[in-house]
């Protein structure tokens, strides 16, 4: 029993190379063939522009003749072509997609403009500001910053000291009102934004 076990500590344990096998380098491939240090690297000739789809035939006559017709056209007849062959093919209809909410920038022309400024003016979502508070109700309004925002203590009042600050954001009206009045009782100053 006892030379089996010394006889398991004394076994080898297999290399690296036996548990993976031949090293995986090409030099070591059958098929390897070395480079040649003198020889220098391969130029390829690229074409000038890249065509994924390959050389395409040229266009009939008949697609020439119909290209210059309609290049010659006015701008006017030009825009109406695409709905009438939309039609006429049997294209389904693409439906317009709408824009509300999302904020296109400068690039949304006049009529983006109007928008936002009726929904200014229909404002449903209100922010809540700490102007200034007394020293005294310092603690007062810490608690009541704690009670509606579910900040520790810690957090509420280095929110606090920070004031001027935003207090709560995205409230209905109704809630920003009811903050306010807490905030007052409690001795600070809060706006609604």
């Amino acid at each position: 029993m006892k030379l089996i076990a010394l006889a398991r500590l004394i076994r080898v344990r297999p290399t690296l190379p036996e548990i993976t096998g031949p090293l995986q380098f090409r030099c070591f491939q059958p098929d390897f063939v070395p480079r040649d240090p003198k020889a220098r690297p391969k130029r390829y000739k690229y074409p000038q522009s890249y065509d994924p789809y390959g050389p395409r035939p040229s266009p009939s006559d008949k697609i020439i003749n119909l290209a210059e017709q309609i290049a010659a056209l006015p701008p006017e007849e030009r825009k109406q072509i695409g709905p009438t062959l939309a039609d006429r093919l049997r294209h389904p209809k693409l439906q317009p997609i709408s824009v509300e909410g999302i904020d296109l920038g400068q690039q949304g022309g006049g009529a983006a403009g109007t928008k936002v400024e009726e929904k200014k003016a229909e404002k449903t979502a209100f922010d809540v500001k700490l102007e200034k508070f007394d020293a005294a109700a310092k603690i007062k309004v810490i608690k009541e910053v704690r009670a509606f925002t579910s900040l520790g203590l810690k957090e509420a009042k280095e929110l606090v000291e920070k004031s001027p600050v935003l207090v709560k954001q995205g409230v209905t009206k109704d809630e920003a009102n009811d903050i306010i009045e807490k905030i007052k009782a409690a001795g600070g100053v809060a706006v609604m934004e």
